[in-house]
């Protein structure tokens, strides 16, 4: 019996051999994952290699992602340095973290991936494995694509998705392709490999998967930039109005060049009352440090009033910038949707 990788493709799909035995299989050792984490599921256009199991996935709506086209690499003092060659690419953002089944090997699922994908009229990018992808093995190929996701919820001391791309592979194998579909353009990274670190130690040796797929959408047409005068209605009645339209590079303080519409209509709110004076504050999600936020936050804010001091000038005592970092969250963090909402820019009446 052999098994099947599920590709479909502009509305029909196809089934390729994957090769081995037993359709659907899964590691039944104990403490071992055996099913889905709740509520994960495959993305549309590319499924799983069959029998795995999927340990997180997470949903941006409009995120923007680097996909790395040379060795990744670290600077002296051990940080990720950005590939000499890479691709930034934005849109819809779709990343699962699965443990494929035992008695595979990292180049049979990304043989299973590649030709399955070839099929689907991807043309790959880039290909690297174990040292080509950088030092170590890969090592800081991983620290690259790594990032928080929702947790598996397994009962032992260190939860499976937590730690799905942590650590040290083996055979670590990467691939990067796009695909040119109807609804625009597509591009996968994907990545694969045995682990050898020992947290959880329940995963040790097991081949762990990283799918993301890049969806090239545009940004929300729902998302509606408010004008100076929707703004001043806000700020009389509440004291303050959040500003849609404002957009930074993830994790990043700059401006993007989408952002400058929003910012003029704050020009024009500064300039139709010349009283005023405003708080330009900054709000991120939960993910990740505390103080980290609060400081990105801040940054933000300031990039804001950067903004408006030098290209449209305002006078700086006009404006102050703060941080919230995560401390006045609108919407739950538990969701992409939720944590969406949660990063923004709002402006408080002095």
């Amino acid at each position: 019996m052999q098994q099947w990788l599920v590709v479909a493709r502009a509305g029909f799909g196809h089934l390729m051999r994957a090769g081995g035995v037993g359709a659907l299989v899964v590691s039944t050792a104990a403490g071992q994952p055996t099913q889905d984490v709740e509520g994960g599921k495959d993305h549309p256009l590319i499924s799983r290699y069959a029998g795995s199991v999927i340990l997180s996935d997470d949903v941006r709506t409009f995120d923007e992602f680097l996909i790395p086209l040379s060795p990744v690499t670290a600077d002296a003092m051990g940080e990720v340095v950005a590939p000499a060659k890479s691709q930034r690419v934005e849109g819809k953002v779709t990343r699962i973290v699965y443990v494929a089944p035992e008695g595979r090997t990292p180049l049979e699922v990304i043989r299973s991936y590649e030709q399955e994908l070839t099929k689907a009229g991807f043309k790959p990018l880039y290909t690297c494995v174990a040292d080509t992808c950088g030092p170590k093995g890969g090592y800081n190929l991983t620290r690259m694509l790594n990032r928080p996701m929702k947790k598996y919820g397994n009962k032992g001391m260190f939860d499976f998705a937590e730690y799905a791309l942590h650590g040290f592979f083996d055979d670590a194998r990467y691939l990067a392709a796009k695909g040119t579909l109807p609804q625009g353009d597509v591009y996968v990274s994907l990545f694969a490999g045995r682990r050898t670190h020992a947290v959880p130690s329940e995963m040790l040796g097991r081949i762990h998967v990283a799918l993301d797929v890049i969806e090239t959408t545009s940004m929300d047409a729902g998302m509606v930039t408010v004008d100076a005068a929707a703004m001043a209605k806000e700020i009389t009645q509440n004291g303050r109005v959040a500003l849609d339209g404002i957009y930074f590079d993830t994790n990043g303080a700059d401006l993007k060049a989408e952002s400058s519409a929003a910012i003029q209509e704050v020009a024009k709110l500064l300039e139709q009352d010349r009283g005023l004076g405003l708080l330009v504050v900054g709000h991120t999600d939960n993910v990740g440090d505390y103080a980290a936020n609060v400081a990105l936050s801040d940054r933000r804010a300031a990039s804001v009033i950067r903004e408006l001091t030098t290209k449209h000038g305002v006078a700086a005592p006009r404006l102050r910038a703060a941080g919230a970092g995560m401390m006045a969250p609108v919407a739950t963090n538990e969701t992409e949707n939720g944590r969406a909402k949660n990063r923004r820019v709002e402006l408080v009446k002095q």
